[in-house]
């Protein structure tokens, strides 16, 4: 065994990790304006077609759901009460 088995989850120090200021220097509604303004918003047309489509995947899948409730209900029906 070599002495240099003993690992350690601490980088090594080669590595440089970017330091964030403190957040005392720099007030926290600043930051939270700063990272809204770094977002991409959707465009009316993508928010209304994504919505839609949204909306049509819930409904299949309640619509899965209800017949294999259905399904499996009527099978426990005829199995259990003859």
């Amino acid at each position: 065994m070599s002495a240099q088995s003993n690992s350690s989850a601490a980088p090594s120090p080669d590595v440089d990790f970017p330091v964030e200021e403190p957040a005392v220097r720099q007030p926290f509604f600043s930051r939270v304006l700063a990272e809204l303004g770094r977002v991409v918003w959707p465009s009316r047309q993508q928010l209304f077609s994504e919505s839609v489509s949204v909306i049509l995947m819930v409904a299949m899948s309640a619509a899965v759901v209800a017949a294999s409730n259905r399904l499996f209900s009527w099978i426990a029906n005829r199995v259990f009460l003859g």
